[in-house]
């Protein structure tokens, strides 16, 4: 960790503890509409864009609360989902995990893959957030709840939500009360790194009629990956970083049927490196002789050059509501203004170039800088008309439009390559292959996005009796994706194109539901999402074995995806228990699947004509015993390819083999949590309690082809160092299951201040969240992993 790190942790210290000391005893609460969440009681979601309890949405849906978030400890949306049946995240670094729900997924989305589409759509409030390859990660401060929508959500929701939806619900603005919430946090990572946190937040009303709501944060993440560097030399803790923004929310009511809610977010993320772990590095293996031998220990890599990841974030939006009289109007505007950085090093990945071009030692040892860059701007517009009676008839119509103009470049700066170029393949040769980019760096592209969109969605619900509901609704889009491809250097093909996708859809959802008796209620539905198509990048050719480019050249254009979704499930409460199950079947067709294009250092998605996921879900919270509250939620899932996909040889492609799994999704998922509370006379009452948690994550495969002849024999002792490019690196491809056991206990006093002490992943357990490979194993070969032991205290004072 920096000096600067180390300093701006000691300022939170110090301004948390006498912040929370000097501040008064709490007025009242930070309000959330979802406070209640204690077994058999009411939590209020806004699933159907519309208010509603819990237990009477026709479908399956999960609601982590403000309290369910700080109780658990969670930071991330990652953490929440160990908590969510059916919800698996894919973590590929900072700002890069992908979500899937109920195992719909298609294998790891990497950096250099801006045309794939999302799976899960994300919104923030009424906004919408996710972006394929970078899904922000929102602090979860100050939220009201996260909710999980499961199955496909293209009714309401749009394309990114094939699989389902998250929401992020903000508290809003309240004109009642002066409230607020100031949070500090320090903790230690892996035994010598120094983590925390100072966050706030505070409602001011203006007048009975407005509000403002101002909420700011900033982290300063602990690292835990030591970096090996060139001489010998150890880099502690290079994955070290930071978060930190805010929101500012102003709401009013010029009268009792209009509300307008204007709101600013701001949020950037810095990484000073990324939690990988590697088994084989070109410059740093066990097979090297005329260098030193190395073989890597847990959470460690090897780096010539410092990496980095940078996210800055600019949210507007303004929502606003009109009653009608039997009916609200809905106005949502969002803007989004969002610049990504992710600098790497490729040395390993240039030199394994210059290995197989013969260009000698000097140059397979110069640095190499690889630098992704997106430039974000999105303009969204939705408008929706909603039946507001307590009739049996509920309606809904709307329209939605968005404008995506996305920018994405990739650079290689590597100085000195275009000298070593010339001599080895000769004179002029790195100037001709150029093609306009800048000198000494092998591979450039330009690659610009539009992206339009266009839907019209409704949605009839009516109650046939009083237990016998019908819901019905349908989502028409089109959309327009103009896209640019620019290439250059001696790894590209000097490619200078111009690509246009177009589509159009209709999605249905139909919903059953009946209220047994006033506490239970069963569902069911059929409902169908869809992905939008779209175009590969050409094959980096010049870098492509022959093989590989005859295997991987012909996929050009992918199709829409699209998914049929069948459920049915029950809610409940009995007293102090609140209970909920689905089963589901999923068939899916043209599944967008992502291979490693082996030594062509791309990546191509295509269709798989069949696939499905089925499984079941459930969660229970129950109030076992005075004072003693338990939580247990699980799936089960299958899901396979039921189509084979064969090369021109004849040889399975990329592991699509009938019967084989989709990737990333553990087929066993369980969370159990047990929290006992007791009063407490000291420091002016309250409770005191202690909380544990146990989470399983089943194992997984990275990509498809990873279940296909695995362990895996990499190749991967290229003829440099001494080695003599015969050597094997054996890596079980399969990411075995893990264990999370966090455990946490404190006091929530009368007077507003808690202090809770944790330890997270007390067992010190490694788990491998995904597999990474650079150029096909010939530059390196590691895993991502989760973070280690951790100890913190955090101090958290409402009023």
């Amino acid at each position: 960790m920096t000096v600067r790190s180390r300093r701006t942790l000691a300022l939170i210290a110090t301004t948390s503890l006498i912040a929370l000391a000097a501040m008064p005893a709490r007025a009242q609460t930070t309000s959330t509409a979802a406070d209640e969440d204690v077994a058999g009681e009411e939590i209020i979601v806004t699933a159907t864009k519309r208010a509603s309890n819990i237990q009477d949405v026709p479908f399956s849906i999960n609601a982590q609360t403000q309290e369910d978030i700080q109780r658990s400890g969670a930071t991330t949306l990652e953490d929440l989902s160990r908590n969510v049946a059916g919800l698996s995240i894919q973590n590929l670094g900072p700002g890069q995990s992908q979500v899937s729900v109920r195992g719909v997924s298609a294998g790891q989305v990497v950096r250099d893959q801006p045309g794939v589409k999302e799976q899960v759509g994300v919104y923030l409030d009424e906004s919408v957030v996710s972006l394929s390859l970078f899904t922000p990660d929102l602090d979860l401060f100050d939220l009201n709840r996260v909710e999980t929508l499961r199955g496909p959500q293209g009714t309401l929701f749009g394309s990114g939500s094939v699989g389902g939806t998250i929401r992020y619900i903000t508290n809003q603005p309240n004109p009642d009360a002066v409230e607020g919430l100031l949070e500090g946090n320090l903790n230690l990572v892996d035994g010598n790194d120094i983590g925390g946190h100072l966050k706030g937040a505070i409602n001011l009303p203006l007048s009975d009629k407005a509000a403002v709501r101002a909420v700011g944060y900033h982290t300063e993440y602990g690292g835990f990956i030591d970096a090996r560097r060139e001489g010998g030399g150890i880099d502690k803790d290079v994955n070290s970083g930071s978060r930190t923004g805010g929101r500012l929310a102003l709401s009013f009511m010029p009268t009792d049927d209009v509300t307008i809610t204007p709101r600013i977010v701001y949020q950037e993320i810095e990484a000073d490196g990324y939690n990988r772990q590697e088994v084989f590095n070109l410059y740093a293996n066990p097979f090297t002789t005329t260098r030193p031998a190395v073989t890597f220990g847990e959470r460690e890599q090897y780096l010539l050059l410092d990496e980095s990841f940078k996210d800055e974030t600019l949210l507007a939006d303004l929502t606003a509501s009109v009653g009608l009289g039997g009916a609200t109007l809905t106005s949502v505007t969002s803007y989004i203004d969002r610049d990504i950085v992710a600098s790497r090093d490729a040395s390993a990945l240039t030199g394994s170039v210059s290995v197989d071009l013969g260009f000698p030692a000097a140059a397979v040892l110069l640095p190499s800088n690889l630098v992704d860059t997106t430039a974000l701007e999105t303009i969204t517009q939705e408008l929706r008309l909603a039946s507001d009676n307590d009739g049996p008839l509920q309606w809904l119509i709307g329209g939605f439009y968005s404008d995506i103009n996305r920018d994405y470049t990739q650079r290689l700066p590597t100085p000195g390559y275009d000298a070593f170029t010339n001599a080895t393949l000769g004179a002029g040769t790195s100037a001709a292959v150029a093609n306009g980019f800048p000198a000494n760096s092998p591979y450039n592209a330009d690659l610009p996005y539009d992206i339009k969109q266009k839907a019209i969605f409704g949605e009839l619900s009516y109650d046939v009796t009083e237990q016998f509901t019908v819901t019905a609704g349908g989502r028409y889009y089109d959309f327009k994706e103009d896209r640019r491809f620019v290439s250059g250097g001696l790894f590209a093909n000097g490619d200078n194109r111009q690509d246009s996708t177009k589509s159009d859809g209709f999605t249905p959802r139909v919903l059953l539901s009946y209220e047994a008796s006033d506490n239970v209620t069963f569902n069911a539905q059929a409902s169908k999402g869809f992905r939008l198509g779209g175009v590969n990048d050409p094959l980096n050719l010049p870098l492509c074995s022959p093989q590989d480019a005859a295997i991987f050249g012909g996929y050009q254009s992918y199709d829409d995806e699209t998914l049929w979704n069948y459920e049915a499930g029950v809610k409940g409460s009995s007293g102090p228990l609140r209970f909920s199950a689905a089963a589901f079947y999923t068939d899916i067709k043209n599944l967008q699947v992502t291979l490693d294009a082996g030594s062509c250092s791309s990546r191509v998605v295509f269709n798989v004509p069949k696939a499905h996921t089925k499984g079941i879900e459930f969660e229970l919270n129950a109030n076992a015993a005075e004072g003693l509250d338990f939580a247990l939620s699980g799936s089960l899932i299958e899901s396979e390819f039921d189509s084979t996909v064969a090369d021109g040889t004849g040889a399975v492609l990329g592991g699509i083999r009938e019967g084989n799994r989709l990737p990333s999704v553990p087929k066993f998922q369980l969370s159990a949590s047990a929290t006992y509370s007791t009063p407490i006379d000291m420091m002016g009452g309250g409770d005191a309690f202690i909380s544990a948690s146990f989470q399983h994550v089943g194992n997984r495969y990275t990509q498809p082809s990873d279940q296909e002849g695995n362990p895996r024999s990499f190749v991967s002792g290229l003829p440099f160092g001494g080695a003599t490019g015969a050597q094997a690196t054996i890596v079980n491809l399969k990411l075995p299951d893990y264990q999370l056991v966090n455990l946490s206990a404190g006091v929530e006093l009368q007077d507003g201040l808690d202090i809770i002490a944790y330890v997270n992943n007390i067992f010190d357990e490694n788990a491998l969240l995904s597999f990474d490979r650079e150029r096909g194993g010939r530059a390196r070969l590691g895993f991502q992993v989760g973070a280690p032991r951790t100890y913190g205290i955090t101090l958290r004072k409402a009023f």
